[in-house]
């Protein structure tokens, strides 16, 4: 959630329940973000909604508010709404965002995603938890138990559909939606609107009132951004240089694959800076661990990769460091709208090899923005790369030819 204040008008004006009204006031929250403003009416009048809405913007009280109030004054006992959202992380953000803001209300809510023992969620399932929010495998698993069913199901969200399809969701959530009721309200969010993902809105959506499709996907406005170009052997080298002078006091650092986060982590540990990492081979409570560590200042530096970090939600972070260039403009947008949320100010600092930057390009056309180079005084960037340590042959004096992939590989269940 976020404290955006563009709007002038007072959340006292949607026409909310005064239980929830109660519960943004004792969060600080006066007026709605502006996707909230936009969204929340319609929701309320149970219209389907399609809004284009960027992480930080205040969209999970956009479509949390609307279903608390039409949820509070039905009767219990069973799951009235069902939340679809890419990763565990962010499932978990949900909860915690639904249970500030119906803290005065009966309604209650269950986290469900891989990594953790089942038994919890089936007695969620078993006793009508009022709100599920869920990962596409998990719940996927349970469907397949005759416990889950979703018939009085009547609120569907699908929340960062693009990132459902990154990750390649797209047919588990096709599974998903056989399994619930066809006569439902459904609120569908997306970062960005890539053709896949409108043919999935036009499919479940009727009738929709439509927010933001016409605009163009940008940074939050309060970023600062620098680009560093560097050797690639020497990122970590400078990345550690900007830590030690006092350069960034905290920093969501994102790298492209498990192995480079868990292997700046180390590095990083070795140069005595308090580090932990989140990828998805770490386990639930080692990714819970890891968050709630950097959150408290436990832990200076967060090295995550993309997927992981989805639903990172830190108040005030400083900086988001992308160890490595993100692949395009909607992941750079989507990793830099990590700090500078809620009206704040952030940097994003980008550490450019030369072979990345034809990538770099690209986001700078993508969001219209060049990135400023900068080079850290007195830091050595001409220092040579160590040797590789040389491959031994096999009998022969020919390399092991790499055997068949074989079937694509089921997308990884969060």
């Amino acid at each position: 959630m976020t404290k955006e204040t563009t709007n002038h008008m007072p959340f006292s004006t949607l026409k909310l329940h005064p239980s929830l009204l109660q519960g943004l006031k004792d969060l600080g929250f006066t007026r709605p973000t502006a996707i909230q403003a936009d969204a929340i009416g319609p929701a309320l009048a149970g219209t389907d909604v399609l809004a284009c809405a960027m992480t930080g913007s205040g969209k999970t009280a956009a479509f949390l508010l609307p279903i608390l109030h039409r949820l509070i004054d039905q009767p219990r006992g069973a799951t009235r709404a069902l939340v679809l959202t890419p990763t565990r992380e962010l499932a978990a953000q949900i909860v915690g965002d639904l249970n500030d803001l119906a803290v005065h209300t009966p309604i209650t809510a269950a986290a469900v995603y891989g990594g953790v023992g089942m038994g919890p969620q089936e007695h969620a399932f078993r006793s009508g938890v009022d709100v599920v929010i869920g990962t596409p495998g998990r719940l996927l698993d349970h469907f397949k138990r005759p416990y889950a069913k979703l018939g009085s199901l009547r609120y569907l969200v699908l929340d960062e559909a693009d990132r459902m399809l990154d990750m390649g969701f797209l047919p588990d959530i096709r599974r998903i939606l056989r399994h619930l009721p066809t006569r439902r309200q459904t609120l569908f969010f997306s970062a960005t609107m890539p053709p896949p993902i409108a043919q999935l809105a036009h499919e479940m959506l009727h009738s929709p009132a439509t927010i933001n499709l016409e605009r163009q996907a940008a940074p939050a406005i309060g970023i600062t951004h620098a680009l560093y170009p560097v050797p690639r052997h020497l990122k970590a080298a400078l990345l550690t240089t900007l830590l030690e002078r006092g350069e960034v006091r905290d920093a969501l650092v994102f790298t492209r694959t498990k192995h480079r986060a868990d292997r700046l982590a180390r590095h990083l540990a070795q140069a005595g800076i308090k580090v932990e990492r989140i990828h998805g081979n770490r386990s639930q409570s080692q990714r819970t661990q890891a968050l709630a560590g950097f959150k408290s200042g436990k832990y200076r530096i967060l090295v995550a990769t993309d997927i992981a970090a989805r639903g990172i939600d830190v108040t005030a972070l400083g900086h988001v460091i992308n160890f490595d260039v993100p692949g395009g403009p909607d992941d750079y947008i989507h990793r830099v709208g990590r700090t500078a949320r809620a009206e704040l100010t952030g940097a994003a600092f980008t550490l450019a090899a030369p072979e990345e930057e034809a990538t770099v390009r690209e986001i700078e056309r993508g969001i219209e923005k060049r990135l400023p180079r900068v080079t850290l005084p007195d830091f050595n960037y001409q220092e040579q790369a160590p040797p590789r340590p040389a491959q031994a042959r096999p009998p022969g004096g020919h390399r092991h030819q790499r055997p068949h992939a074989g079937p694509p590989r089921r997308p990884r269940r969060y």
